[in-house]
């Protein structure tokens, strides 16, 4: 099967998450199948698998509901996109769009690394359901990377096409942890400071347990900074403005655990990448996280900080049967596994549109 993939959200330097989706899925997708990568800029390429490609336009720029329409002489039997707003006029090959959450919905602000003009689009977009509709019917399948999601397109009737769930995965920062108590009361954070990620809580908690550390790790604004910093002035917390693979791996090695109270989410790779480790999870009761976590997983009610400072406190006695729940866990998911779902699930589009694999 021929498959166009779409790695235009592919990052240059850094991945985040989408950009990993696609660098991995990529790559294990083209083990059994002749793809094609699509990119918008050739320092792409440097992050991505040694492949045939295509340049097309930018995903955020004003011809991209045109994307299909002028790469309709690429061959392909089947194209599929990490994301839902690629163009789907005029397409000459069945095509696959992926919905990860639906965040955005309830919590509008959009990501602050977007142009202006695409900012308001998305504001826009999510004020209500009939633009996801009206994109998703276009199309002849659709992912998602969770059942949580596939759950909430069904509740909100967002679409008449098949849904596949392509799970996320996680890739390997080194060697589980070889300790059986953690080295440090270290508490480990991953991941943005939007607010319904909810770091206020996970600062408070931290008041509330003496001699533990919180270690923020992503790049944060001078007024979030200040901000947190005032929100319980008795915490500990250690903001890294940023870390390397090799150190957020050396933080999370010598952690109590890794704590998140997000109040949504579209699937939670920092769970996985800590649980790969044998970390154990401290994170908010919402359905994504306890399909990710599962049993290994200590939840608390979202938003509740004496619950989550009770929550770690509860390791104390259990680290190491919880470390060993975390290492099975994550090992339930794999980019192997993974692709494979995609490549049947492409397979049965291209059947159900009545096309002959090439």
């Amino acid at each position: 099967m021929r498959v166009l993939f779409d790695c235009r959200y592919v990052r240059h330097e850094r991945h985040d998450g989408i950009s990993r989706f696609s660098a991995e899925l990529v790559a294990e997708l083209a083990r059994d199948h002749d793809v094609t990568m699509l990119v918008s800029d050739r320092r792409q390429l440097a992050m991505l698998p040694p492949l045939p490609h295509v340049l097309g336009p930018s995903p955020t720029g004003p011809l991209e509901p045109l994307t299909a329409w002028r790469l309709r002489r690429v061959a392909a039997d089947v194209a599929f996109s990490p994301m839902q707003t690629i163009g789907s006029i005029g397409r000459a090959w069945p095509l696959v769009t992926t919905v990860h959450d639906l965040i955005y919905y309830r919590h509008p602000e959009p990501p602050r690394n977007l142009p202006a003009p695409v900012r308001l689009l998305w504001r826009l977009y999510h004020r209500a359901f009939w633009p996801q509709r009206l994109l998703l019917n276009g199309v002849d399948g659709v992912a998602t990377v969770s059942e949580t999601t596939r759950g909430l397109i069904t509740e909100h009737r967002l679409t008449r096409r098949p849904v596949a769930v392509v799970p996320n995965a996680v890739t390997r920062l080194g060697e589980p942890v070889a300790h059986a108590a953690p080295p440090t009361r270290r508490l480990v954070y991953m991941g943005s400071f939007m607010p319904y990620k909810d770091v206020e809580t996970l600062v408070r908690a931290t008041a509330l347990l003496p001699g533990h550390e919180l270690h923020l790790c992503s790049r944060v604004d001078p007024a979030t900074r200040e901000w947190l910093a005032r929100v319980a002035p008795g915490a500990s917390v250690v903001f890294h403005d940023g870390v390397s693979d090799a150190e957020y791996a050396d933080l999370l090695r010598s952690a109590t655990a890794l704590v998140h109270a997000s109040h949504d989410e579209g699937f939670g790779i920092p769970l996985l990448e800590a649980m790969s480790l044998g970390v154990p999870v401290v994170v908010s009761d919402i359905p994504i996280f306890r399909e990710v976590g599962g049993d290994a997983a200590v939840t608390f009610p979202v938003g509740d900080a004496d619950a989550l400072a009770r929550a770690v406190r509860s390791l104390e006695g259990e680290w190491a049967a919880r470390s060993r729940a975390s290492r099975q866990q994550a090992a339930r998911f794999s980019w192997r596994a993974s692709a494979e779902r995609l490549g049947a699930f492409l397979e049965e589009v291209v059947a159900r549109a009545g096309r002959r694999v090439s």
